[in-house]
């Protein structure tokens, strides 16, 4: 990184905290703390939600998701507009109504307060490990590129979140997102764009797009009925329904977002702006995934994208033979950037070339297998050690094409998305302990002690945050280890909120006993066949939501019984 680079990475986020400080502190009392005021117009309710769910693993994550496997998982996305209508319909004018100030609250009014605390403690262990998530996602990528100490960085974007939400709670991180989603919109632009300057000037964009395609990375929409397929558009329509009705339904991180709307309306139309936005945003933070995937056509990359995982393989036993596939690879790049010309010229005369769209497949099928072999000397060094560099891709790039300042603001981009989604985690985590724990169990306190209160508790799940972003292990790809941790905890508070809202014949105790067994149920089928690759992982939140209706019904009836004959 150049002094260019510091100075904007710094004078954008040091700006994000004042502001933030400045313009919300001094709140006098618990509705200006956690709603504040009921005062945020519609246009910023929509971007305080999307900024919410744009956390910086987003935008680490999902450019190289569409590196590696193409376009496909925004279909993850294809529930959330009708999810979003059926939020406004039903969740918000009843929030709005009752005058809650978390979605748990309602529970102790439609059940009783075991049912309240039992969703609140869901909330609670999901919401705090995502929090962690969204801090540790992007400091240990950036650690690894970098060179930066791990907690050092866990430490930076844990204290800059905590310093504006403690000071100005609700309305800090409202007023913060706004200014956050304009760096990150505008970094993510500039970089397209920055990409499409790099390619051949004779491969035009439509003719680039052409080239995904024939490798497989623009396959939008998979009408698949294999539930072992983790992305599919039956998965997205049903499972990612249900998965973006739980959350932005009943997680407080969003409820809390919308519940500060002027008004039922305003609140509206924040989240049918999200709604509208969310799906074209997902696609273009993909498409800039294929467009450096089209970049790597013509430009040299790296054998394996996690440098700690290839500085250990070049002190083992194993460099000589690392050191071959790279040249291997170096050798394949040459060729394939020759092909690749040759058919963007023949492209440009009309005309397909099968035999050169075939030649160039090839090329790449051979460059993923080189990828594999890899992989697999990297477990033989150590066993234990994360093959999956799909998280490193796209801050490879930022930091070895794009040129000084621009640097600086793109990783001004992850640092302020990894500060929203945590700042909106903190907040909620605050909210919900505050009011459904603590304010229930210790009853009426002045309105000073309970906002002193939820300060308290946000310093609290901030420093909880943080350690468990310092012990956090990274498996997997993390936008879709984010997506997991919600799809196993998601479904079964959903299921307790649709039967709240719908079924009036169902009392607390079925839905406690239900939903308790629900969960259970929802964490052996995660640990037994979504882990072992036999059911997508987005199936959970229908699987949650659906079995804690169907297990309530029958209880029902046999506790009725069992209440008639003990009143006999």
């Amino acid at each position: 990184m150049q002094a260019i680079d510091w100075i904007i990475l710094s004078v954008t986020l040091l700006f994000i905290v004042v502001y933030g400080v400045m313009k919300t502190r001094g709140s006098k009392n618990v509705e200006e703390f956690i709603l504040g005021n009921n005062e945020t117009p519609w246009w910023t309710v929509g971007l305080s939600v999307m900024a919410t769910q744009a956390s910086a693993i987003t935008f680490l994550s999902t450019p190289g998701q569409a590196y590696h496997d193409g376009m496909g998982f925004v279909q993850f996305y294809f529930g959330m507009p009708l999810a979003m209508v059926v939020i406004c319909i039903t969740f918000i004018p009843l929030y709005h109504k009752l005058k809650v100030f978390t979605a748990y609250e309602f529970l102790e009014q439609r059940f009783d307060l075991k049912t309240r605390s039992l969703a609140s403690i869901i909330f609670l262990i999901q919401r705090g490990l995502g929090t962690g998530l969204t801090i540790y996602a992007p400091a240990i990528i950036l650690s690894s590129l970098l060179g930066w100490n791990l907690n050092l960085m866990n430490l930076v974007i844990g204290v800059l979140v905590i310093i504006y939400t403690f000071s100005g709670g609700t309305k800090a991180v409202n007023v913060t997102q706004k200014q956050q989603m304009f760096v990150i919109m505008s970094g993510m632009i500039i970089t397209f764009f920055i990409i499409l300057s790099y390619l051949p000037d004779e491969l035009s964009f439509a003719n680039a797009l052409h080239i995904a395609g024939a490798n497989d990375k623009m396959n939008i929409v998979d009408f698949s009925f294999d539930p072992a397929e983790k992305y599919t558009i039956w998965s997205g329509i049903a499972g990612g329904f249900f998965l973006m009705l739980a959350y932005f339904g009943t997680d407080q991180s969003q409820v809390q977002r919308y519940l500060s709307g002027k008004s039922i309306r305003e609140s509206q139309m924040g989240l049918i702006m999200n709604g509208l936005l969310k799906v074209p945003m997902q696609f273009f933070i993909l498409l800039i995934g294929v467009m450096v995937f089209i970049f790597f056509q013509f430009h040299s990359a790296p054998l394996h994208f996690n440098p700690n995982n290839v500085k250990v393989l070049k002190e083992s036993q194993y460099s000589d033979e690392y050191a071959g596939l790279e040249k291997q690879l170096e050798d394949l790049a040459l060729e394939k950037k020759e092909i690749s010309m040759i058919y963007v010229d023949q492209l440009n005369q009309d005309y397909d070339n099968k035999e050169l769209h075939n030649k160039m497949v090839t090329l790449n099928a051979r460059e993923k297998s080189l990828r594999d072999k890899a992989k697999g000397l990297i477990k033989k060094v150590n066993e234990k050690a994360e093959t999956n560099d799909k998280d490193y891709v796209f801050l490879y790039f930022i930091l070895n094409f794009l040129p000084r300042g621009l640097v600086g603001l793109l990783l001004a981009v992850i640092f302020s998305a990894a500060m929203s989604s945590s700042a909106s985690g903190l907040n909620a985590l605050a909210s919900t302990t505050a009011i459904d724990i603590y304010k229930r169990n210790v009853g009426q306190k002045s309105e000073k002690h309970y906002v002193n209160a939820t300060k308290m508790f946000t310093l609290l799940w901030g420093v909880i945050a943080i350690l468990f972003a310092c012990v956090g292990t990274l498996f997997e790809n993390l936008i879709q280890l984010v997506n997991i941790i919600g799809s196993i905890f998601y479904g079964t508070v959903l299921g307790i909120f649709l039967v709240a809202f719908y079924i009036k014949y169902i009392k607390a105790q079925a839905i406690f006993w239900g939903a308790l067994i629900t969960q259970t149920a929802v964490i052996y089928i995660w640990y037994d066949y979504v882990r072992t690759d036999h059911i997508g992982y987005l199936w959970l939140n229908f699987i949650g939501a659906m079995l804690t209706i169907f297990l309530s019904l029958i209880l029902q009836p046999f506790l009725d019984k069992n209440k008639q004959v003990q009143e006999a």
